[in-house]
């Protein structure tokens, strides 16, 4: 069942609000974020938008004042919980806000100027939607393929896990895995089933139905989840003129723990939704 969702049954004091949860962060990349999103705030004609920043845990002292000192952001520095995982740091900020619109942003993204102003004007113009993923880029300027049909574990195994040199035989069901048959950088794809939460913009009405993301899950698959759930109550979108870019990374080139964290979260996700081998 798919529900319409307008913008009359509610009257939040904020038009906008956005979640980063942190850990260790690359701090020029978090720099580049936050500047970003100032700029696409203001380019949004919000007069100011609460930025909620979860610190899961960093390696040196921040100032976040001096971090935050951007004209349209009013931060709010969510700390003390220890690192609580990647969808229960995002909640922390979701029971919190009030907004009408609510952008789940990793620390590694750069928004064009007009991000924001692309994408609540489609969810203005489109009551039916919940959520919306962007066109993202990586820094060379290609396009990532960060939609997903649902994976197989061999998917998942020979995307996440086999050298480069060694993925050629299985370029055809990679590029149907991550839908290049269907997604370009000019038109919308109604309902993917599986977005990215690196850039999630939602209806904070249908993340509250939702209850944000499951905890159980302590990095990865939690957008995968949410993504599912989403659908049974709303559409989701692509939109190629949402354009950001990415500076993230594969779980296998980031040590031992993350492989772990992945095979054990890839374990969860199969077991609520079903297991596909092949």
């Amino acid at each position: 069942m798919q529900l319409n969702f307008h913008s009359n049954n509610a009257s939040p004091r904020d038009p906008l609000s956005v979640s980063i949860v942190i850990f260790r962060p690359h701090r020029r990349l978090l720099e580049l974020t936050l500047h970003t999103l100032n700029t696409a705030i203001e380019a949004n004609r919000i007069a100011s938008a609460p930025v909620y920043l979860v610190n899961n845990g960093t390696d040196e002292h921040i100032n976040w004042s001096e971090m935050t000192n951007e004209p349209w952001l009013r931060a709010s520095i969510i700390e003390g919980q220890g690192n609580v995982g990647y969808g229960r740091g995002h909640n922390l900020a979701i029971e919190r806000t009030t907004s009408r619109y609510h952008l789940i942003l990793n620390p590694d993204i750069e928004l064009d100027d007009d991000a924001l102003f692309q994408g609540i004007a489609f969810l203005d113009a489109h009551p039916e939607v919940g959520a919306i993923t962007p066109n993202i880029r990586s820094g060379n300027g290609a396009q990532q393929f960060l939609c997903r049909r649902f994976p197989t574990v061999l998917d998942l195994f020979v995307r996440g896990f086999l050298p480069r040199s060694l993925r050629a035989p299985f370029a055809k069901r990679l590029a149907h895995y991550e839908l290049r048959d269907a997604i370009d950088d000019k038109n919308v794809f109604w309902d993917p089933p599986i977005i990215s939460g690196c850039f999630m913009l939602y209806r904070t009405e249908v993340l509250k139905k939702l209850g944000g993301f499951d905890p159980r899950y302590f990095l990865y698959f939690e957008d995968y989840d949410l993504s599912l759930r989403t659908h049974e109550i709303a559409r989701v979108a692509y939109v190629p003129s949402v354009r950001v870019l990415h500076h993230g990374g594969d779980a296998a080139r980031k040590g031992f723990t993350h492989i772990k964290l992945f095979i054990t979260s890839a374990i969860r996700f199969f077991n609520r939704f079903g297991w596909r081998w092949l």
